[in-house]
């Protein structure tokens, strides 16, 4: 499957948010979100994607066709560690997952952001702990630390958080 990614333009946030919506509505699952009264769970960060230079983001389409998104910043999850980009957040659409999609559009990403990493996951979610360190230990030009984050999920679990260097 041709992965590739695409910078999300301004001009196609309303699809990015739609994206988040499915998105956030799966992790709620881990985090126990709710929705609003509008039956929406919103994304607080969404314009920064645009107004900040230390956030990137990024449609993955798969031949072409829309499969999911990736964004990027430079936050620590683990202060006490040397960060250059983090995930902020990751989604591949059911239909493209278990088929190397997400491996290939992390790929494509650690080829375009070289450096310190840090990828935080709650611990709940086996699929993305199993994804995350598959990807990191394939990326990493050295040892992959496993720590925890500096700040508890919503619902009180501890964030689990790989720091390696690509």
């Amino acid at each position: 499957m041709h992965t590739t990614l695409h910078p999300v333009p301004r001009e196609e946030r309303h699809i990015l948010g739609n994206l988040l919506e499915k998105y956030l509505y799966e992790f709620s699952q881990y985090e126990l979100l709710a929705f609003n009264e509008e039956g929406l769970f919103g994304y607080d960060y969404l314009d920064n994607y645009w107004t900040e230079a230390d956030r990137a983001a990024y449609f993955i389409r798969v031949e072409g066709r829309l499969a999911g998104f990736v964004l990027l910043y430079r936050h620590a999850e683990r202060r006490d560690r040397p960060v250059d980009w983090s995930v902020a957040e990751f989604f591949v659409a059911y239909p493209y997952r278990r088929r190397g999609v997400g491996s290939a559009a992390m790929a494509e990403v650690f080829a375009r952001y070289p450096g310190h990493w840090q990828i935080g996951y709650h611990p709940k979610n086996l699929g993305s702990a199993a994804f995350w360190r598959r990807a990191a230990e394939k990326a990493a030009s050295g040892p992959v630390e496993a720590v925890t984050g500096d700040q508890p999920y919503k619902d009180g679990s501890p964030a689990q958080v790989l720091c390696f260097h690509v």
